[in-house]
């Protein structure tokens, strides 16, 4: 017995004296490895403790991380996934999905990756959902303001007082800001529709449609050129035969 106690003793004190070393040295703990791991969330850190990553579940998916803290996301709670996470701490994209069988029986799922603008919303987005039995899947581009001039918290708290302002007021406060370019505008949109046509829209820094290609179900092409109120001003019907 009083030799397990010396070599129980003896493996104590190496540890102790392994554990001193990093710390004092600073040299690098070796790697932990596993075959297979379960976790409910995972949080990639910077040595200085900054957020870079987030992998999570649904109950504990985070609101959005922003310069170090965190903004609520109450629209983000039927999700599972991960967010991407810049250098000062401030979301700057992610990976969300769902997925279940709704009261009607029918399937109600999506998924997203979208990469963000600094301090701005998503430029780049991949984006399925499922809903009542009619699915679509798209490739969305967009222009975002720099996020130096005016960010998403802020151009955020603009958009809520002007949503108390009168109708006529509230128009042109949003007018202006979309003139000077303050507002996320999609400019590319590739993808289906409910209705199961493919279609390809561009559009101008305004955000108005005026290009738009697109091929029905039963194989039916088209090419439609629009004005600057979306109607329009030439359509090119192509038989597909």
């Amino acid at each position: 017995m009083s030799r397990l106690l010396t070599f129980i003793s003896g493996c104590a004190a190496s540890a102790l004296a392994i554990c001193a070393v990093v710390l004092l040295t600073g040299a690098k703990a070796p790697p932990v490895k596993f075959a297979e791991i379960d976790v409910q969330r995972i949080n990639v850190r910077e040595p200085d403790g900054t957020l870079r990553m987030v992998i999570s579940n649904r109950a504990q998916f985070p609101g959005s991380p922003w310069r170090g803290g965190e903004q609520a996301r109450p629209d983000r709670t039927a999700f599972a996934g991960m967010l991407f996470v810049n250098d000062e701490g401030t979301e700057n994209g992610g990976l969300i999905q769902k997925g279940l069988v709704g009261p009607d029986g029918k399937a109600s799922a999506g998924l997203s990756l979208t990469f963000d603008r600094f301090r701005q919303d998503q430029v780049i987005q991949l984006l399925h959902s499922e809903e009542g039995g009619q699915a679509s899947s798209l490739l969305a581009i967009n222009d975002e303001a720099d996020g130096l001039q005016l960010d998403l918290l802020k151009r955020n708290e603009r958009m809520q007082a002007m949503a108390k302002l009168p109708p006529e007021e509230r128009n042109q406060a949003m007018k202006e800001l979309r003139e000077r370019g303050l507002l996320n505008v999609n400019r590319v949109r590739l993808g289906t529709t409910p209705g199961k046509s493919s279609a390809l829209m561009l559009s101008d820094a305004q955000g108005r449609p005026r290009l738009m290609l697109v091929v029905t179900p039963d194989g039916k092409p088209s090419i439609r050129l629009l004005d600057e109120r979306g109607q329009p001003a030439r359509v090119i019907d192509l038989d597909s035969k």
